[in-house]
């Protein structure tokens, strides 16, 4: 992949790029030494064992042994393929990605993107169009028939698809090639005939935006008895329900660091909260709250309200959300629960009693530990011994994937408490003896040899490349390893590599990655300070060697035919060299 993106800018771009800021915005670290710790995102476990080095810009866990770069942790823990991990980087830094061939097919995708970016831009803006005319009147006089003012409607970009089967298709479909960018933007479908038409007909609009603001799809409301009532774009490059949520951009735009941030379910809900200047609440767009969802949230506040009907279907779909938050609640997460009255939504239920008492509902949400025991108790009866038992098997396993240790050990002395034990120990004693999988971290170990120490040294320390004279007097070698560290060299020198992480990004895709990762994971036990003296003496040792062989090499061909006067100089010089050691 890395050839089709300038393999210089990539290197550059990580260059630019600080894990340790990258990260820090995700998941909390602490810095213990020279490294930063913290609990893994990508497996559940009790200690920090997740470190990331801020001198070779490379993340690993000793407990899973997932390990990368900053392009390797957005792409684990965004969902992101290459490419687009490549984009976010380069958003984030400001730059315009470089390409090293414009034929390649990376280019042609980005580009892709980019054109599907504007076509659903000049979408929304045809749909805000269409709101504000004569014809559409009755659709603008639905929205203020709902609360919604002008500021409103503008902020949140509504508008109106008309109606019409056509509009879409005849005013940005005009060729083919229009024609397949709008059935890639999800706005076109066909019937059973194979007719294109337009996906949104006669709804109210509301444009679903990235975290960048950028419009990604839509959202329709049915203004006549269409099915269904709310219609969402469907799956396409730019749109993906599970990673999406509606309202988020307009939030962080008005409150980057919110100190709490609120879920509702609908569109309308987000808006009209907002308007009455509750301006910190997402919506999903029809799917269940996923661990996607969870760590966008987590990565821009520590506090998530979620806000449910009081029913069966809403107490059954918060039970799935604290499920799927559960490994996810690191010490200073909260997650809190709001159920609202029968046949009440935060839409209508805002109109009729206000901001103020609102929000005192919000303040009174119910903890995730105190829901989760809740839910737990109403299958079990406590008075009898059976039944604490069920308690206990039951709730032990959910506590478990909690990785913050203080939240953990609390919930454990809740459960002790509705168990009527008190004491610690026998509270530990409940917990199942699970055979702890972080006992053996997943650390590379084999035998030392001067040339994987001077591979090791120098993937883990690429400036050292600067120290290693030409090998080009021994081009007829036999020392295994030797062609990949001249190789390791040349590129470090050639590409001013300064940290790990941009030395094996060189090489993402190769046959030997997986060794130059292994190389650099490995803990070769020497100290900081002597690391300049080790490589600098395994040169030596390498070089040596060299010089042996070749000596070696004259005298078995001065016995098979006399040397000439070139080979018999080389002979004296190397001679005397060995003499002098």
């Amino acid at each position: 992949m890395t050839e089709r993106i300038s393999r210089k800018f990539i290197i550059n771009l990580l260059d630019n790029t600080d894990i340790i800021n990258l990260i820090s915005t995700r998941i909390s670290l602490k810095k213990q030494g020279n490294n930063f710790y913290a609990h893994c995102p990508f497996h559940k476990e009790t200690n920090p064992s997740f470190t990331v080095n801020s001198e070779k810009q490379f993340y690993y866990c000793f407990g899973c042994g997932i390990h990368g770069n900053a392009i390797d942790f957005l792409m684990k823990y965004e969902n992101l393929n290459f490419i687009t991990a490549i984009e976010e980087l380069a958003n984030i830094n400001n730059v315009e990605i470089i390409f090293e061939n414009s034929q390649f097919a990376h280019k042609k995708n980005i580009f892709f993107r980019k054109k599907l970016y504007v076509l659903i831009d000049n979408i929304y803006k045809f749909y805000k169009f269409e709101l504000n005319k004569v014809s559409s009147k009755y659709a603008l006089n639905y929205l203020n028939n709902r609360g919604l003012n002008s500021k409103t409607i503008e902020r949140f970009g509504i508008g109106f698809a008309p109606v019409g089967w056509k509009n879409i298709l005849n005013q940005f479909g005009k060729t083919h090639e229009d024609r397949e960018l709008l059935i890639k933007a999800g706005m076109l479908t066909s019937n059973e005939n194979g007719v294109l038409y337009d996906r949104f007909r006669e709804r109210i609009i509301f444009p679903i935006r990235n975290k960048t603001g950028q419009t990604v799809g839509f959202g329709g409301r049915a203004l006549t008895e269409q099915f269904p009532k709310y219609l969402n774009s469907p799956e396409t490059d730019l749109f993906h329900k599970r990673n999406q949520l509606y309202g988020l951009y307009e939030t962080l735009n008005y409150n980057p660091k919110p100190n709490f941030l609120i879920i509702v379910e609908g569109y309308i809900d987000v808006i009209t909260l907002s308007q009455y200047n509750i301006n910190y609440v997402v919506g999903l767009l029809g799917t269940a709250i996923t661990s996607e969802h969870i760590k966008q949230l987590f990565y821009v506040t520590t506090n998530i309200i979620c806000c449910f009907d009081g029913d069966f279907t809403g107490r059954k779909a918060a039970w799935k959300t604290l499920k799927t938050a559960l490994p996810y609640m690191n010490d200073g997460y909260q997650l809190g629960f709001v159920f609202l009255p029968d046949n009440e939504d935060p839409d209508a239920l805002i109109r009729k009693e206000g901001r103020e008492a609102f929000e005192k509902r919000i303040k009174k949400n119910i903890p995730l530990s105190s829901f989760l025991f809740d839910t737990l108790l109403t299958q079990v009866d406590l008075n009898s011994y059976d039944s604490r038992t069920k308690l206990s098997a039951l709730a032990l396993p959910l506590i478990s994937q909690v990785p913050g240790k203080t939240l953990r050990i609390y919930m454990r002395q809740l459960l002790g408490i509705k168990l009527g034990i008190l004491d610690d120990y026998c509270i530990e004693q409940l917990i199942p003896k699970i055979k702890n999988k972080q006992t053996t971290p997943v650390i590379p170990s084999f035998k030392f040899t001067t040339m994987r120490i001077l591979l090791a040294l120098l993937i883990q320390n690429p400036k050292l490349a600067i120290l290693v004279p030409s090998f080009s007097d021994f081009s007829d070698h036999k020392i295994v390893g030797l062609s990949i560290f001249i190789e390791l060299v040349n590129q470090c020198n050639k590409n001013y590599i300064s940290n790990t992480a941009q030395l094996l990004e060189l090489y993402r895709g190769t046959n030997f990655i997986n060794k130059l990762e292994t190389l650099a994971l490995w803990n070769h036990m020497i100290v900081d300070e002597q690391i300049k003296v080790v490589f600098q003496d395994s040169l030596s040792k390498i070089r040596d060697n060299l010089r042996e062989q070749q000596l070696e090499s004259l005298i078995t061909r001065d016995r098979i035919k006399k040397l000439n006067s070139e080979e018999r100089n080389q002979f004296w010089i190397l001679s005397k060299t060995f003499a002098k050691k």
